[in-house]
Protein backbone atom coordinates (compact mmCIF):
# COMPACT_ATOMS: atom_id res chain seq x y z
CA UNK A 1 0.00 0.00 0.00
CA UNK A 2 1.32 3.45 -0.86
CA UNK A 3 0.80 6.35 1.48
CA UNK A 4 0.79 9.94 0.27
CA UNK A 5 1.39 11.67 3.61
CA UNK A 6 1.65 10.60 7.23
CA UNK A 7 -1.46 10.35 9.39
CA UNK A 8 -1.28 13.16 11.94
CA UNK A 9 -2.15 11.88 15.40
CA UNK A 10 -4.42 14.19 17.34
CA UNK A 11 -2.55 15.67 20.34
CA UNK A 12 -5.93 16.26 21.99
CA UNK A 13 -6.99 12.62 21.68
CA UNK A 14 -10.51 13.69 20.74
CA UNK A 15 -11.66 10.47 19.01
CA UNK A 16 -9.46 7.50 19.78
CA UNK A 17 -11.75 4.93 18.12
CA UNK A 18 -11.69 6.81 14.79
CA UNK A 19 -7.91 7.13 15.05
CA UNK A 20 -7.57 3.40 15.72
CA UNK A 21 -9.64 2.65 12.62
CA UNK A 22 -7.50 4.98 10.53
CA UNK A 23 -4.32 3.32 11.77
CA UNK A 24 -5.59 -0.16 10.94
CA UNK A 25 -6.95 0.95 7.57
CA UNK A 26 -3.44 1.95 6.55
CA UNK A 27 -2.23 -1.64 6.83
CA UNK A 28 0.05 -3.41 9.29
CA UNK A 29 2.40 -0.40 9.39
CA UNK A 30 1.64 3.22 8.50
CA UNK A 31 3.63 6.44 8.62
CA UNK A 32 2.30 8.86 11.26
CA UNK A 33 3.18 12.25 12.61
CA UNK A 34 3.18 12.52 16.41
CA UNK A 35 3.69 16.14 17.43
CA UNK A 36 5.97 16.78 14.48
CA UNK A 37 8.03 13.56 14.66
CA UNK A 38 7.62 11.02 11.86
CA UNK A 39 7.32 7.36 12.85
CA UNK A 40 6.03 4.02 11.64
CA UNK A 41 2.91 3.11 13.60
CA UNK A 42 2.44 -0.65 14.01
CA UNK A 43 -1.16 -1.69 14.68
CA UNK A 44 -1.18 -5.27 13.40
CA UNK A 45 -0.88 -7.37 16.58
CA UNK A 46 1.22 -10.15 15.01
CA UNK A 47 3.68 -7.70 13.48
CA UNK A 48 3.73 -5.62 16.67
CA UNK A 49 4.60 -8.64 18.82
CA UNK A 50 7.36 -9.46 16.35
CA UNK A 51 8.70 -5.90 16.55
CA UNK A 52 8.60 -5.90 20.34
CA UNK A 53 10.82 -8.99 20.53
CA UNK A 54 13.14 -8.39 17.57
CA UNK A 55 16.80 -7.48 18.14
CA UNK A 56 16.41 -5.30 15.06
CA UNK A 57 14.25 -2.90 17.11
CA UNK A 58 15.72 -0.79 19.91
CA UNK A 59 14.46 1.72 22.47
CA UNK A 60 17.86 3.41 22.77
CA UNK A 61 17.58 6.58 20.71
CA UNK A 62 21.09 7.71 21.55
CA UNK A 63 22.48 4.63 19.82
CA UNK A 64 19.96 3.98 17.07
CA UNK A 65 18.06 7.17 16.15
CA UNK A 66 19.97 9.57 13.87
CA UNK A 67 17.54 12.41 14.69
CA UNK A 68 17.88 11.94 18.44
CA UNK A 69 19.68 15.19 19.34
CA UNK A 70 17.45 17.29 17.08
CA UNK A 71 14.31 15.63 18.46
CA UNK A 72 15.09 16.05 22.15
CA UNK A 73 15.90 19.71 21.52
CA UNK A 74 12.51 20.53 20.01
CA UNK A 75 9.96 17.77 20.75
CA UNK A 76 7.41 18.26 23.55
CA UNK A 77 7.69 14.52 24.30
CA UNK A 78 11.48 14.56 24.49
CA UNK A 79 11.46 13.18 28.04
CA UNK A 80 9.96 9.94 26.71
CA UNK A 81 13.10 9.23 24.68
CA UNK A 82 15.78 11.15 26.61
CA UNK A 83 15.53 9.31 29.94
CA UNK A 84 18.20 6.77 30.85
CA UNK A 85 16.48 3.81 32.47
CA UNK A 86 15.22 0.39 31.45
CA UNK A 87 12.39 2.05 29.46
CA UNK A 88 14.92 3.26 26.86
CA UNK A 89 17.69 0.70 27.33
CA UNK A 90 18.73 -1.94 24.81
CA UNK A 91 20.46 -5.30 25.10
CA UNK A 92 22.87 -5.70 28.00
CA UNK A 93 22.04 -2.31 29.52
CA UNK A 94 18.37 -3.25 29.65
CA UNK A 95 19.11 -6.58 31.32
CA UNK A 96 21.32 -4.87 33.90
CA UNK A 97 18.73 -2.23 34.82
CA UNK A 98 15.82 -4.64 34.87
CA UNK A 99 17.77 -6.93 37.22
CA UNK A 100 18.20 -4.06 39.65
CA UNK A 101 14.54 -3.02 39.58
CA UNK A 102 12.91 -6.45 39.32
CA UNK A 103 12.88 -7.28 43.07
CA UNK A 104 10.49 -4.36 43.73
CA UNK A 105 7.81 -6.20 41.76
CA UNK A 106 8.49 -9.81 42.74
CA UNK A 107 5.53 -12.05 43.55
CA UNK A 108 6.50 -11.89 47.23
CA UNK A 109 6.62 -8.09 47.22
CA UNK A 110 3.23 -7.80 45.48
CA UNK A 111 1.72 -10.24 47.99
CA UNK A 112 3.09 -8.08 50.80
CA UNK A 113 1.48 -5.01 49.23
CA UNK A 114 -1.97 -6.62 48.90
CA UNK A 115 -3.11 -5.71 52.45
CA UNK A 116 -1.95 -2.11 51.93
CA UNK A 117 -3.95 -1.93 48.70
CA UNK A 118 -7.06 -3.38 50.36
CA UNK A 119 -6.83 -1.01 53.35
CA UNK A 120 -6.30 2.01 51.13
CA UNK A 121 -9.29 1.14 48.95
CA UNK A 122 -11.42 0.54 52.04
CA UNK A 123 -10.49 3.94 53.48
CA UNK A 124 -11.30 5.69 50.20
CA UNK A 125 -14.63 3.86 49.91
CA UNK A 126 -15.50 4.75 53.50
CA UNK A 127 -14.78 8.40 52.74
CA UNK A 128 -17.11 8.23 49.75
CA UNK A 129 -19.86 6.57 51.76
CA UNK A 130 -19.68 9.08 54.61
CA UNK A 131 -19.99 12.28 52.63
CA UNK A 132 -22.05 11.89 49.46
CA UNK A 133 -25.69 12.68 50.42
CA UNK A 134 -26.86 12.29 46.83
CA UNK A 135 -24.25 14.63 45.41
CA UNK A 136 -22.36 13.97 42.21
CA UNK A 137 -18.96 12.44 42.97
CA UNK A 138 -15.98 12.45 40.62
CA UNK A 139 -14.55 8.95 41.01
CA UNK A 140 -11.47 9.75 38.97
CA UNK A 141 -10.57 12.44 41.49
CA UNK A 142 -11.80 10.67 44.63
CA UNK A 143 -10.81 7.05 43.90
CA UNK A 144 -8.87 6.41 40.69
CA UNK A 145 -6.25 9.07 41.46
CA UNK A 146 -5.53 8.61 45.17
CA UNK A 147 -5.19 4.82 45.22
CA UNK A 148 -2.26 4.40 42.77
CA UNK A 149 -0.39 7.47 44.03
CA UNK A 150 -0.75 6.20 47.62
CA UNK A 151 0.40 2.68 46.72
CA UNK A 152 3.37 3.70 44.56
CA UNK A 153 4.36 6.30 47.15
CA UNK A 154 4.26 3.61 49.83
CA UNK A 155 6.43 1.37 47.67
CA UNK A 156 8.89 4.15 46.80
CA UNK A 157 8.85 6.00 50.13
CA UNK A 158 7.45 9.29 48.79
CA UNK A 159 6.37 11.46 51.77
CA UNK A 160 2.66 12.23 52.07
CA UNK A 161 3.20 15.95 51.57
CA UNK A 162 4.83 15.27 48.19
CA UNK A 163 1.99 13.23 46.66
CA UNK A 164 0.21 16.19 45.09
CA UNK A 165 3.43 17.61 43.65
CA UNK A 166 4.33 14.31 41.99
CA UNK A 167 0.80 13.94 40.67
CA UNK A 168 0.93 17.33 39.00
CA UNK A 169 4.24 16.78 37.24
CA UNK A 170 3.45 13.21 36.21
CA UNK A 171 0.20 14.44 34.67
CA UNK A 172 2.36 16.82 32.66
CA UNK A 173 4.51 13.98 31.32
CA UNK A 174 1.41 12.46 29.66
CA UNK A 175 -0.07 15.78 28.49
CA UNK A 176 0.59 16.06 24.76
CA UNK A 177 -0.96 19.52 24.52
CA UNK A 178 2.01 21.17 26.27
CA UNK A 179 4.40 23.30 24.26
CA UNK A 180 8.10 22.45 24.20
CA UNK A 181 8.78 25.18 26.77
CA UNK A 182 5.94 24.03 29.03
CA UNK A 183 7.08 20.41 28.81
CA UNK A 184 10.68 21.42 29.59
CA UNK A 185 9.53 23.40 32.64
CA UNK A 186 7.47 20.43 33.83
CA UNK A 187 10.48 18.13 33.41
CA UNK A 188 12.58 20.55 35.46
CA UNK A 189 10.05 20.47 38.30
CA UNK A 190 9.92 16.68 38.13
CA UNK A 191 13.68 16.33 38.46
CA UNK A 192 13.71 18.78 41.38
CA UNK A 193 11.26 16.54 43.21
CA UNK A 194 13.29 13.43 42.38
CA UNK A 195 16.54 15.03 43.53
CA UNK A 196 14.88 16.07 46.79
CA UNK A 197 13.56 12.53 47.30
CA UNK A 198 17.01 11.04 46.64
CA UNK A 199 18.69 13.48 49.05
CA UNK A 200 16.09 12.74 51.75
CA UNK A 201 16.40 8.97 51.43
CA UNK A 202 20.17 9.09 51.23
CA UNK A 203 20.34 10.95 54.54
CA UNK A 204 17.45 9.08 56.17
CA UNK A 205 16.91 5.71 54.44
CA UNK A 206 13.77 3.73 55.07
CA UNK A 207 12.11 0.42 54.23
CA UNK A 208 11.25 1.46 50.68
CA UNK A 209 12.44 0.85 47.13
CA UNK A 210 13.99 4.30 46.72
CA UNK A 211 16.31 3.60 49.65
CA UNK A 212 17.17 0.18 48.21
CA UNK A 213 17.99 1.66 44.80
CA UNK A 214 20.12 4.39 46.37
CA UNK A 215 22.01 1.78 48.38
CA UNK A 216 22.53 -0.21 45.18
CA UNK A 217 23.80 2.92 43.43
CA UNK A 218 26.20 3.79 46.25
CA UNK A 219 27.48 0.23 46.81
CA UNK A 220 27.78 -0.96 43.22
CA UNK A 221 30.06 1.65 41.70
CA UNK A 222 31.10 -0.52 38.77
CA UNK A 223 29.16 -1.46 35.64
CA UNK A 224 26.69 -3.57 37.63
CA UNK A 225 24.98 -0.63 39.31
CA UNK A 226 23.29 2.65 38.39
CA UNK A 227 24.80 5.86 37.14
CA UNK A 228 23.43 8.98 38.82
CA UNK A 229 21.15 9.72 35.86
CA UNK A 230 19.97 6.11 35.68
CA UNK A 231 19.00 6.29 39.34
CA UNK A 232 16.98 9.49 38.85
CA UNK A 233 15.34 8.22 35.69
CA UNK A 234 14.56 4.83 37.19
CA UNK A 235 12.71 6.55 40.03
CA UNK A 236 10.93 8.69 37.43
CA UNK A 237 9.84 5.58 35.54
CA UNK A 238 8.64 3.69 38.60
CA UNK A 239 6.65 6.59 40.02
CA UNK A 240 5.11 7.80 36.75
CA UNK A 241 4.36 4.42 35.19
CA UNK A 242 3.05 3.06 38.48
CA UNK A 243 0.65 5.94 38.88
CA UNK A 244 -0.82 7.46 35.72
CA UNK A 245 -1.49 4.22 33.87
CA UNK A 246 -3.29 2.58 36.80
CA UNK A 247 -5.48 5.66 37.23
CA UNK A 248 -6.67 5.23 33.65
CA UNK A 249 -7.43 1.53 33.96
CA UNK A 250 -9.47 2.08 37.14
CA UNK A 251 -11.35 4.87 35.36
CA UNK A 252 -12.05 2.81 32.24
CA UNK A 253 -13.04 -0.33 34.17
CA UNK A 254 -15.62 1.57 36.22
CA UNK A 255 -17.06 3.12 33.05
CA UNK A 256 -17.20 -0.29 31.38
CA UNK A 257 -19.25 -1.73 34.23
CA UNK A 258 -21.59 1.26 34.49
CA UNK A 259 -22.29 1.15 30.75
CA UNK A 260 -22.81 -2.62 30.62
CA UNK A 261 -25.24 -3.35 33.47
CA UNK A 262 -26.11 -6.87 32.32
CA UNK A 263 -22.46 -7.82 32.34
CA UNK A 264 -22.11 -6.20 35.76
CA UNK A 265 -25.00 -8.35 36.99
CA UNK A 266 -23.22 -11.49 35.77
CA UNK A 267 -20.03 -10.51 37.56
CA UNK A 268 -21.95 -9.80 40.76
CA UNK A 269 -23.64 -13.18 40.41
CA UNK A 270 -20.24 -14.87 40.29
CA UNK A 271 -20.41 -16.03 36.68
CA UNK A 272 -17.28 -14.00 35.93
CA UNK A 273 -14.62 -12.46 38.10
CA UNK A 274 -13.42 -8.91 38.62
CA UNK A 275 -10.14 -10.12 37.15
CA UNK A 276 -12.08 -10.91 33.94
CA UNK A 277 -13.30 -7.31 33.94
CA UNK A 278 -9.76 -6.03 34.39
CA UNK A 279 -8.42 -8.04 31.45
CA UNK A 280 -11.22 -7.04 29.09
CA UNK A 281 -10.76 -3.41 30.12
CA UNK A 282 -7.03 -3.63 29.42
CA UNK A 283 -7.80 -5.11 26.02
CA UNK A 284 -10.44 -2.60 24.97
CA UNK A 285 -9.15 0.53 26.72
CA UNK A 286 -5.41 0.22 27.46
CA UNK A 287 -4.03 2.98 29.65
CA UNK A 288 -1.58 4.00 26.91
CA UNK A 289 -2.86 4.30 23.34
CA UNK A 290 0.54 4.62 21.66
CA UNK A 291 4.00 4.40 23.19
CA UNK A 292 6.91 6.46 21.87
CA UNK A 293 9.45 5.48 20.60
CA UNK A 294 11.41 2.54 19.22
CA UNK A 295 13.97 2.55 16.38
CA UNK A 296 15.05 0.24 13.58
CA UNK A 297 18.56 -1.09 14.23
CA UNK A 298 18.66 -2.48 10.68
CA UNK A 299 16.42 -2.28 7.63
CA UNK A 300 13.24 -4.24 8.32
CA UNK A 301 11.33 -5.67 5.37
CA UNK A 302 7.59 -5.91 6.09
CA UNK A 303 5.24 -8.61 4.77
CA UNK A 304 3.41 -6.05 2.60
CA UNK A 305 6.61 -5.09 0.81
CA UNK A 306 7.34 -1.86 2.69
CA UNK A 307 10.70 -1.33 4.35
CA UNK A 308 11.32 0.35 7.68
CA UNK A 309 14.74 1.87 7.09
CA UNK A 310 17.55 1.63 9.62
CA UNK A 311 17.20 4.56 12.04
CA UNK A 312 13.47 5.10 11.43
CA UNK A 313 11.31 5.71 14.49
CA UNK A 314 8.62 3.16 15.36
CA UNK A 315 5.44 3.71 17.40
CA UNK A 316 3.71 0.84 19.20
CA UNK A 317 -0.02 1.41 18.62
CA UNK A 318 -1.35 -0.68 21.49
CA UNK A 319 -4.90 0.68 21.40
CA UNK A 320 -5.40 -0.07 17.71
CA UNK A 321 -3.72 -3.49 17.95
CA UNK A 322 -5.84 -4.62 20.90
CA UNK A 323 -9.01 -3.99 18.87
CA UNK A 324 -7.77 -5.61 15.68
CA UNK A 325 -10.50 -7.81 14.13
CA UNK A 326 -7.90 -10.37 13.03
CA UNK A 327 -7.18 -10.95 16.72
CA UNK A 328 -10.56 -10.47 18.41
CA UNK A 329 -13.13 -10.84 15.65
CA UNK A 330 -15.85 -8.60 14.31
CA UNK A 331 -16.85 -7.48 17.82
CA UNK A 332 -13.34 -6.38 18.77
CA UNK A 333 -14.64 -2.85 19.43
CA UNK A 334 -17.14 -4.12 22.02
CA UNK A 335 -16.66 -4.67 25.75
CA UNK A 336 -17.46 -8.31 26.44
CA UNK A 337 -16.49 -9.82 29.78
CA UNK A 338 -17.59 -13.25 28.45
CA UNK A 339 -14.95 -13.09 25.70
CA UNK A 340 -12.85 -16.26 25.86
CA UNK A 341 -9.75 -14.65 24.39
CA UNK A 342 -8.94 -11.49 26.31
CA UNK A 343 -5.30 -11.33 25.25
CA UNK A 344 -3.87 -7.84 24.83
CA UNK A 345 -0.70 -5.79 24.62
CA UNK A 346 -1.64 -3.22 27.25
CA UNK A 347 1.49 -4.02 29.27
CA UNK A 348 3.72 -4.43 26.24
CA UNK A 349 5.39 -7.65 25.16
CA UNK A 350 8.80 -9.25 25.31
CA UNK A 351 11.75 -7.97 27.31
CA UNK A 352 10.06 -4.62 27.97
CA UNK A 353 6.87 -6.17 29.39
CA UNK A 354 5.75 -3.98 32.28
CA UNK A 355 7.17 -5.13 35.62
CA UNK A 356 4.32 -3.41 37.43
CA UNK A 357 1.55 -5.37 35.68
CA UNK A 358 0.73 -7.62 38.68
CA UNK A 359 0.45 -4.60 40.99
CA UNK A 360 -1.78 -2.72 38.56
CA UNK A 361 -4.06 -5.73 38.14
CA UNK A 362 -4.28 -6.12 41.92
CA UNK A 363 -5.22 -2.47 42.45
CA UNK A 364 -7.90 -2.34 39.75
CA UNK A 365 -9.57 -5.59 40.81
CA UNK A 366 -9.64 -4.49 44.46
CA UNK A 367 -11.22 -1.14 43.56
CA UNK A 368 -13.94 -2.80 41.48
CA UNK A 369 -14.69 -5.42 44.12
CA UNK A 370 -15.12 -2.94 46.95
CA UNK A 371 -16.79 -0.16 44.95
CA UNK A 372 -19.55 -2.29 43.46
CA UNK A 373 -20.10 -4.22 46.69
CA UNK A 374 -20.47 -1.02 48.72
CA UNK A 375 -22.58 0.90 46.19
CA UNK A 376 -25.08 -1.49 44.58
CA UNK A 377 -27.03 1.37 42.94
CA UNK A 378 -24.13 3.37 41.52
CA UNK A 379 -24.82 5.11 38.18
CA UNK A 380 -23.11 7.55 35.86
CA UNK A 381 -24.27 11.10 36.54
CA UNK A 382 -24.13 12.01 32.83
CA UNK A 383 -24.65 10.03 29.61
CA UNK A 384 -21.51 8.07 28.77
CA UNK A 385 -21.06 9.89 25.46
CA UNK A 386 -20.66 13.14 27.42
CA UNK A 387 -17.59 11.84 29.25
CA UNK A 388 -14.63 13.87 28.02
CA UNK A 389 -11.41 12.08 27.10
CA UNK A 390 -8.07 13.23 28.41
CA UNK A 391 -6.37 15.69 26.08
CA UNK A 392 -3.52 13.38 25.17
CA UNK A 393 -2.31 11.38 22.19
CA UNK A 394 -0.85 8.88 24.66
CA UNK A 395 -2.90 8.60 27.85
CA UNK A 396 -6.32 6.92 27.67
CA UNK A 397 -8.75 8.04 30.34
CA UNK A 398 -11.38 10.65 31.13
CA UNK A 399 -11.06 14.17 32.44
CA UNK A 400 -13.63 13.37 35.10
CA UNK A 401 -15.84 10.43 36.07
CA UNK A 402 -19.02 11.85 37.66
CA UNK A 403 -21.35 9.35 39.32
CA UNK A 404 -24.31 9.08 41.65
CA UNK A 405 -23.25 6.51 44.24
CA UNK A 406 -26.69 5.80 45.63
CA UNK A 407 -27.34 4.48 49.11
CA UNK A 408 -24.30 2.53 50.32
CA UNK A 409 -24.60 -0.99 51.59
CA UNK A 410 -23.53 -1.64 55.16
CA UNK A 411 -19.76 -1.82 55.56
Amino acid sequence: MSQQSPLVLDPNGADRQAEYRSLRAGGSAIKVDILGVSAWSISDPSLLRQMLTSPDVSKDGRAHYPDFEQTIASWPLSLWIAVKNMFTAYGGDHRRLRRLVGPAFSARRIAELAPTVARTVSRLIDDLASGTDGQVVDLRERLAYPLPITVISHLMGVPDDQHLHFRQVVDGVFDTTLTQDEAAANTGRLYQLLDHLIATKRSTPGDDMTSVLIETRDDETDARGFTDQELRDTLLLMISAGYETTVNVIDQAIVAMLTHPRQLDRVRAGEFTWEDVVEETLRLEPAVKVLPLRYAVNDIRLPDGQTITKGDAILAAYGAANRHPDWHGDNADAFDVTRLNKEHLAFGHGVHFCLGAPLARLEVAEVLRQLFDRFPHIQLAIPSHHLRSLESAISNGHQALPVHLGTPACA
